[in-house]
């Protein structure tokens, strides 16, 4: 919904410029008169950045878009589908005719669905096939006609996305470009190309006879960073739900999304196990809930279930800061800890609330600060106050230091921009810092009618040292004035502006304390960074080795499990070679690895007269042997050697 939101305004400009392109095509004005002599062909370049996998989300809302207001013709290609102009045209008219084929015309005696394999797959049979639906249209009866229209156009154009323009080999667009040319006087085509990195890509791939051909419009779409960021702000940085990331888990997937791939989906995918993964490793997750419902779940708890909080780290820190008796009660009396808990969760709501209202006003301090130590996003903020106390940190000495220079304008900004983010906040402690703002930005007011004053002053006793002629008094008087600049004080604004930042000061330390030092901050807390890069950071070398080194671990069968580094002769083949295999050196002998195989195979089997001849038993352990090496091979643990015929040579080398 969120990224709906942010693309709405793309999406509003791309109807705009289909209306006037169709609007052109539909009233036969002189802009498509000179565009149909020149065949050019409307060309939307949307520039969606360089993360592919959010394209998808977009191109869907587009298509939606598009069918709901303008046109039901619309084809979706892709370049895997259309390796040559052929494939192109059949993907294309297959979709566009599909579009044609609706629940009322299937129920129509006289239609029959036209299936794009028994046409001819041609820009004239598209021509032919548009004016025979845009004429069934135009005869339809009133009321059904005024049903379609309301949702259409009368002439609808004909949209053609490319999703993936960069991968479409020059000849294949080249070839449909020129050919949709010479139709566009009969065939209202709209082009829309889908590209991620630049629009220079359009003439790197098109030689100008064919870019020629088009008449481009560009559009971008809002960074990749500003949904991240938008993302963070209304998922994360609100009270609206109970669970929360810990810093390093915050950061485990930011670093994945700014140095991997840079894809939001991705990143709510995340975002999505981290609440799977703590729902389920977390007993007493069941106490993550809004604040209406804490009371209730509270007293629902079982004795197991309160013997799970008495265990929790941050509720032994508060067992031990109270008194003997309180002690006691906390760890023996049930009824009198779920009383405790429910305070405690509701205070971890209030911390949170007032959390993310003095985040904010904080940075809209660093934000506007010349060099950011503390980083430009307000996810970057958040991550340094999540991790450990910020005021300790170098960054926020450097951010003080640049805030007590700021002028008195930008001051006077951010004081009203904070009273209006504590004034909308939930949080009930902050009228007494809304009544301090409001008295600094007071404060700032009356110090420009004392400075006008004093400005008239100084321009009196300017005056006066001009009328003073006299060369014994004028030194004197000037030898003042230099006094009075050495032994300068702070100003009145000078001081005024250390107070604000002082006091600015006093509410990160009071309110943005680190999460972890919160009691009971494991029930909504999420911190197993080492488990979520475990899910989403990718070591198939480390699989591999797990898999074929102990393949109970992925099996589920303890019998394939082996003390002191045995083998077991009920593994499946390939582990059993690559644990012999890694007995080896460089080179590895096949004669002494299929014997080693055959002996590890045939160990616990006994001697059976009903059993088929030992040449047949050789035989097929050693066509099982050659299926796991093969296997082993195609993995890339090993390969031919062309130093010896019988030998393969090792490619992989120490531990995982």
């Amino acid at each position: 919904q969120i990224q709906e939101d942010l693309n709405k305004q793309l999406l509003d400009n791309l109807l705009s410029f289909l209306s006037r392109s169709h609007s052109e095509f539909q009233e036969k004005t002189t802009e498509w008169t000179c565009r149909m002599k020149f065949r050019e062909i409307p060309t939307a370049a949307l520039v969606l950045g360089v993360n592919v996998t959010d394209h998808d989300l977009t191109f869907r809302g587009l298509s939606d878009v598009l069918q709901d207001n303008i046109t039901p013709y619309i084809a979706l290609l892709e370049a895997k589908d259309c390796p040559g102009i052929k494939n192109l045209m059949q993907k294309l008219m297959g979709q566009l005719m599909h579009c044609d084929i609706d629940v009322d015309s299937l129920e129509d005696e006289d239609c029959v669905p036209v299936s794009h394999n028994r046409i001819r797959c041609s820009m004239s049979s598209l021509t032919s096939w548009y004016e025979g639906v845009t004429k069934k249209t135009d005869s339809e009866t009133p009321s059904k006609k005024r049903n379609s229209s309301s949702r259409h156009w009368q002439s609808p154009p004909v949209v053609v996305i490319f999703k993936d323009m960069e991968s479409f080999t020059t000849k294949v667009l080249q070839d449909f470009i020129v050919i949709s040319s010479q139709h566009i006087h009969e065939l209202p085509l709209v082009l829309i190309f889908g590209i991620a990195t630049s629009p220079m890509i359009i003439h790197r791939l098109l030689p100008h006879s064919v870019s020629s051909l088009l008449c481009i419009e560009l559009f971008q779409s809002l960074s990749c960073k500003e949904h991240l960021s938008t993302i963070i702000d209304k998922l994360l940085l609100t009270s609206r739900f109970p669970f929360k990331l810990g810093g390093k888990v915050l950061q485990v997937l930011i670093n994945i999304f700014l140095y991997h791939d840079f894809s939001v989906q991705n990143f709510i995918k995340g975002f999505q196990l981290c609440i799977v993964e703590h729902f389920y490793s977390q007993p007493l997750s069941v106490l993550c809930c809004q604040l209406v419902d804490v009371k209730k779940r509270v007293y629902s708890l079982s004795h197991d279930q309160c013997e799970n909080i008495r265990r929790l780290p941050s509720f032994r820190r508060y067992v031990e800061k109270q008194e003997s008796g309180k002690q006691i009660e906390l760890l023996t009396n049930d009824s009198f800890l779920k009383e405790e808990t429910e305070k405690l969760l509701k205070d971890l709501h209030v911390y949170h609330e007032n959390y993310v209202s003095i985040l904010r006003c904080l940075h809209v301090f660093t934000s506007s600060l010349p060099k950011y130590p503390l980083g430009k996003q307000i996810r970057e903020l958040h991550c340094a106050c999540l991790e450990n106390r910020v005021w300790e940190t170098e960054e926020y000495e450097s951010s003080l230091q640049l805030a007590r220079m700021l002028n008195k304008t930008d001051l006077v900004t951010m004081l009203q921009q904070c009273v209006e983010i504590l004034m909308s906040s939930s949080g009930k402690e902050f009228d007494k810092t809304v009544e301090k703002l409001k008295e600094f930005l007071t404060q700032f007011q009356n110090l420009e009618a004392e400075a006008s004053q004093e400005r008239d002053v100084s321009v009196s006793s300017q005056k006066e040292l001009q009328k003073k002629t006299d060369l014994y008094h004028l030194q004197k008087t000037l030898l003042e004035l230099k006094e009075s600049r050495r032994s300068k004080k702070l100003t009145k604004f000078e001081m005024l502006r250390f107070e604000v930042v002082d006091y600015i000061d006093s509410l990160v330390r009071k309110y943005l304390v680190p999460a972890d030092n919160r009691t009971l901050h494991e029930i909504v807390y999420f911190n197993a960074a080492t488990v979520l890069r475990g899910h989403l950071n990718a070591a198939p070398r480390t699989a591999l080795h797990t898999a074929l080194n102990n393949p109970h671990w992925y099996l589920k069968n303890q019998a394939l499990k082996c003390d002191g580094g045995g083998i077991s002769n009920k593994a499946p083949d390939i582990c059993i070679v690559y644990k012999l295999h890694l007995e080896c050196g460089r080179l590895i002998n096949l004669v002494d690895w299929l014997e080693a195989f055959s002996t590890v195979v045939m160990a616990a089997e006994e001697p059976n007269a009903d059993a088929a001849s030992s040449d047949q038993v050789d035989d097929i352990i050693h066509a099982r042997f050659i299926r796991a090496v093969s296997e082993l091979e195609l993995l890339g643990f090993i390969k031919p050697s062309k130093q010896k015929t019988d030998h393969v040579a090792r490619l992989t080398w120490g531990g995982c």
